[in-house]
């Protein structure tokens, strides 16, 4: 029996602003910062004043799509936003920002804040990477920047992503567009992300299919998963 890697199918999924083309044997799946110092109590989104309960509803659905992209052999990939121990990677205008309680570095429930290895960075365990599924840990919103991400594309022939996670107008905005200006058609699940301030993952599924889909596609996870069920 053939498995979909084994055959080149090009599916359309409906997605905003036209209808949404790929290869099947270069699409992945990108999961975005599902982390517990974003996502759970105690952590440092939580010490910024941020109410919890307004990324909670995209888990889930995460969590049905990474299913779906593994049972069809396609890649997922999996980013959090970290630091090193000794903070060489963090500049002092990122720590200083919005004069919060607790800093990056700073101890915090379930660790360092934001620093890669402690508790809080690590993904929130309904969400977490399977044995051999990338993990890139990224030391700004941008997940190429100072990263190997690219590269893994490139030599996976990774021509589409799906983008999910959290939050939608900080690092999941800036991956796709970064991701569109190298090349990439991106297609940014709107149940699958989520913002601290509604009005703001709002404006951003306007943003970045505005003008003809400038930096990419939108659409629900229900398109993408009766899509790859039905191959």
């Amino acid at each position: 029996m053939q498995t979909l890697k084994e055959v080149s199918i090009m599916p359309t999924i409906n997605a905003t602003p036209f209808p949404y083309e790929f290869d099947i044997d270069h699409i992945a799946l990108v999961c975005i910062d599902m982390q517990r110092d974003f996502c759970l109590p105690g952590g440092f989104a939580e010490s910024l004043g941020n109410n919890l309960a307004n990324i909670a509803p995209c888990a889930p659905v995460i969590g049905r799509l990474q299913a779906a992209f593994r049972k069809a052999g396609l890649p997922v990939i999996h980013t959090k936003e970290c630091h090193k121990p000794d903070l060489s990677d963090l500049p002092t205008a990122k720590r200083n920002r919005g004069n919060p309680k607790i800093k990056i570095g700073d101890q915090g429930p379930m660790g360092r804040i934001l620093i890669d290895g402690e508790e809080g960075s690590d993904f929130v365990p309904e969400l977490a990477p399977l044995e051999g599924e990338l993990v890139i840990s990224k030391p700004g919103k941008d997940t190429f920047y100072r990263t190997d991400f690219h590269e893994y594309l490139m030599v996976r022939k990774i021509t589409n992503l799906v983008i999910t996670g959290v939050t939608t107008e900080v690092c999941v905005q800036t991956t796709m567009r970064c991701a569109n200006d190298r090349g990439f058609d991106c297609l940014l699940v709107e149940d699958g992300t989520d913002s601290f301030f509604p009005e703001f993952k709002e404006s951003t599924l306007k943003a970045v299919v505005a003008q003809g889909g400038i930096v990419g596609w939108t659409c629900k996870s229900d398109a993408i998963l009766e899509l790859l069920e039905s191959l």
